[in-house]
């Protein structure tokens, strides 16, 4: 796999499960059972039996109480939100659950992302702050409301923003700070926020990779102006696809509900066909609203294993020379474990590359990627500064100014170490951890010939 895999593809691949993954070993003669540095044995790459071919845990985890769910509402012939009761349960329930006094379910994470920067009022001319390691969406929330997505570069040693080099991009055009949770850990809030209101520039929290996670105690989402999430598929918290948005604002809450309605109040719905502005029908349908609340009922037990295994695992990992796992700030008392994700050090595997310990992972029946690749740099964000509605917004030279400015070299740099493996694969016993750490330790060992084959 290269840095080019979409998040969504892989985790798709490692909810199949790693068997599929894993090389068999040659059928034509007894396995090989060759004895390498420190007792490893082969890698699979070179005809070794690989360390596993169980699969992982399978994604979604489901059984009645989906069934029961979605029989509720096919049977109560009340499936689109305003009809049934369902959407309006699972917004309390998720607005209890965070802390958060409101709650507004959406068609999914992009659409809690475009209806609060709407609500924010970020418009053409403005500038939006955000991360350059992170899913594409974020930007292009940014971008479908005609403002500007100015990058920070990222803070490597634990894949977030970095808070430090924020307030240097804020200018007069500043209109959101956009900081993303990647993975279910937390951004440095602690920096964020307060630089936030000092400057004037409202905080809108991207949760979308970060449910149940916390900073400081407080459920994070809820310690901005407002925080988005996603429940698409390969999410915590899944529903095929669906998002929210959590507030403490009820006037914020009111205009991202119109936003989202096709621009009609509650007030406005059913036979009143008035309208108070532009908007979209980004709704959640009922069905998707009982299935969440179905996976609730699993959410906390599920979270608190894949803490409890990444915390092994990161010791395991941390002795391994070459591998270091992502560092958590201080303020982050609860990740969410979306993604575990550490740094590859060619250089302690014999200058073997990035690709090949992947391929070589993944025989073992350790299925990885490489994550992110540069979003600052990718060809459609040229596309579309120099398209003719953006430089009529910004100007026939705002592209190169655009582009100094968003320079990210760290960024560049976790791009090309990066390593992910999937929240599911955190969903077994103990023992998985371990092997994970021995499929590791064993390309390690064999780092030299598995370069040169």
């Amino acid at each position: 796999m290269t840095n080019r895999v979409s998040r969504r593809k892989f985790l798709g691949t490692v909810a199949a499960g790693a068997a599929a993954a894993a090389r068999p070993a040659r059928m034509d003669a007894a396995p090989t059972v060759a004895t390498g540095p420190n007792g490893t044995g082969l890698p699979a790459l070179l005809g070794g039996p690989p360390v596993r071919t169980a699969p992982f845990p399978a994604w979604p985890i489901a059984d009645g109480r989906e069934e029961q769910a979605l029989e509720r509402v096919l049977d109560s012939g009340k499936w689109g939100r305003g009809l049934g009761e369902e959407v309006k349960r699972f917004e309390r329930a998720y607005a209890a659950l965070t802390g958060a006094r409101h709650c507004l379910a959406t068609a999914n994470g992009s659409t809690a992302l475009l209806t609060s920067l709407y609500a924010l009022d970020v418009g053409a001319g403005d500038e939006v702050i955000v991360p350059p390691y992170t899913f594409v969406a974020t930007v292009n929330a940014v971008l479908l409301r005609g403002a500007l997505p100015i990058f920070v570069d990222t803070d490597i040693e634990t894949f977030q923003i970095d808070a430090r080099k924020i307030e240097a991009a804020i200018t007069e055009r500043t209109r959101a700070i956009v900081p993303v949770h990647l993975g279910g850990s937390a951004a440095d809030l602690d920096v964020i926020l307060p630089m936030g209101q000092r400057r004037g520039v409202p905080v809108l929290e991207d949760a979308c990779q970060a449910h149940l996670g916390e900073w400081n105690g407080r459920k994070v989402g809820t310690l901005g102006k407002a925080g988005c999430f996603s429940f698409q598929a390969s999410k915590n918290l899944n529903s095929g696809e669906g998002g929210a948005i959590v507030t403490d604002d009820p006037a914020f809450i009111e205009a991202c509900y119109t936003f989202h309605n096709n621009s009609r109040t509650r007030a406005t719905s059913g036979d009143n066909f008035s309208y108070r502005g532009p908007g979209g029908n980004f709704r959640l349908t009922e069905f998707q609203a009982a299935i969440l609340q179905a996976q609730m009922t699993r959410l906390d037990a599920q979270s608190r294993t894949r803490e409890t295994n990444a915390a092994y695992l990161s010791g395991l990992l941390k002795e391994i020379p070459g591998l270091t796992p992502a560092r958590m700030y201080a303020g982050c008392t609860r990740n969410a474990y979306h993604l575990y994700m550490f740094r590859y050090d060619p250089a302690a595997f014999a200058g073997l590359p990035r690709s090949r310990f992947l391929e070589a992972l993944k025989a073992e029946g350790v299925p990885a990627a490489g994550g992110y690749a540069p979003l600052n740099k990718e060809a459609f964000l040229e596309d579309t500064l120099t398209s003719r509605g953006f430089r009529r917004i910004y100007g026939e030279g705002a592209f190169a100014d655009w582009r100094e400015r968003s320079r990210c070299p760290q960024n560049d740099r976790l791009c090309a170490e990066a390593v992910w493996l999937g929240q599911t694969m955190l969903l077994g016993p103990r023992s998985d951890m371990d092997q994970i750490a021995e499929a590791a330790r064993k390309v390690q060992a064999h780092a030299a010939r598995l370069a040169q084959a």
